[in-house]
This record gives C-alpha cells, sequence and structure tokens, in this order.
C-alpha cells in the first residue's frame, strides 16, 4: 500500500508529517518547535520521500488472559460515517470493504484541522478514520477508548485500562500512549498520572500541560 505524505508547520509550534491512505490515516508526527521533541515516538523522525508503508507500530504487552478483538480500522464515532454503533470501548470497524467504502481523506483539510487544534478549536477528530494493521488487541481496544475522551477532560491510566477492557494494565497503557503513532488524533495529552499530569513521551510535561491549557485543564 502506498502512503501519501503531507509536511507541514503550525507557527508557534512545530512540524508535523501525515502519512494517508485514500481513506485513512497511518501515522501523524508533530515535532514541537524549541522543545527538541516529537509527539508520536512510534513513527520516527522521517523526512523527504513517502514511506510506502506506515511505520511499523510499537508492542506494547497485552493483559494476560485478555478478551480477543479484531484489529482494523478504528474510529471515535463509527455512526457517524455510517457504521453501526458499539460499545464506547470497542469502537472499531474492520479493514477492506468498510474502508473503501468510507469517504475519501483530503490530507489538507486533515492538516488544518490540526492548525485550527493548535489555536484552540475544540476538535475530537472523531470522523477520522485510523488504520490500526498490526496493532494488537490490546492496542486496538486502548486506542478506542482514548478516542472517546472528549476535549477539556481527562482520566487516569488506570481508568482507561478499565474501559478498555484491561483492568490493572495500566502499565501497558502508559506504553501505549508513550508510542502513539497518530499524534492529536489519539489524544494521549489527556491521560494522566493518579497522582498529577504524568509523562508525555519523549515530547515532555511542559508540552502535555500546554495542549491540555487549549482545552482549560490546568494541572
Amino acid at each position: 500500500m502506498r502512503a501519501k505524505h503531507t509536511g507541514y508547520a503550525v507557527p508557534g509550534w512545530g512540524v508535523g508529517d501525515l502519512w494517508t491512505s485514500q481513506a485513512a490515516v497511518l501515522a501523524h508526527e508533530f515535532r514541537f518547535a524549541g522543545e527538541g521533541a516529537t509527539l508520536c515516538a512510534g513513527a520516527g523522525a522521517v523526512t523527504g520521500a513517502a514511506p510506502q508503508a506506515a511505520p511499523a507500530a510499537p508492542q506494547a504487552a497485552p493483559h494476560e488472559g485478555a478478551e480477543s478483538l479484531p484489529t482494523g480500522t478504528v474510529a471515535a464515532n463509527p455512526s457517524r460515517m455510517g457504521h453501526a454503533s458499539v460499545p464506547e470501548s470497542r469502537q472499531t470497524v474492520s479493514t477492506g470493504a468498510a474502508t473503501r467504502a468510507a469517504p475519501a481523506l483530503d490530507p489538507d483539510e486533515l492538516v488544518a484541522r490540526f492548525a485550527a487544534f493548535l489555536a484552540g478549536s475544540r476538535d475530537d477528530f472523531g470522523d477520522v478514520l485510523l488504520d490500526l494493521e498490526g496493532l494488537t488487541p490490546f492496542q486496538v481496544a486502548v486506542a478506542g477508548s482514548i478516542r472517546t475522551i472528549p476535549p477539556g477532560e481527562v482520566v487516569s491510566y488506570a481508568e482507561l485500562a478499565v474501559r478498555a477492557g484491561y483492568p490493572r494494565a495500566q502499565r501497558a497503557v502508559g506504553t501505549f500512549c508513550a508510542r502513539n503513532r497518530f499524534a492529536f488524533l489519539l489524544p494521549c495529552h489527556r491521560v494522566v498520572g493518579a497522582d498529577g499530569i504524568g509523562t508525555y513521551g519523549s515530547a515532555g510535561v511542559a508540552v502535555k500541560r500546554r495542549l491540555l491549557g487549549l482545552e482549560g485543564v490546568v494541572l
């Protein structure tokens, strides 16, 4: 599968790299200006020609004995794209026919939405399909649960693990968030520690606090 690469810059914030197929996002990385850190550890810093496929997803250890789930494409609000609604932590749609039937994705329009998001727009990106091919059932469940956290709200790693159906897997949830390859589309900045703001991968706590501040959350 060929991937389209779209590079862009947001003044005062940094530069982003978006990889898309016809209907879904394969990866989105954002490098913050002056922070020396990248939001999307799973993708890595890529410049130049677009890759032939999305970067491989890092593997977080699934919770032992957990329920099996299908991999595929995940959306926060499947009903907005004509798919049947499913329980909150299981909001997935399959790849293949469902993805081919989805509306074409406009990378330039999505980039404009990222810029608006960094200017304070409360876009939940719930209509944007994410290609999660290659992720474990645990990671798919966590990704679906993260996308249900609305702007202006936060949940703890432990609470997110419960929402995803994997109680006591909060450490693996933290690993998944640190390696999130879908910057902003999976809003891991809304996942916090039990006793404070928590970490934010290589991007750092200052970036996490700044993003939460856009949504009126002070930690």
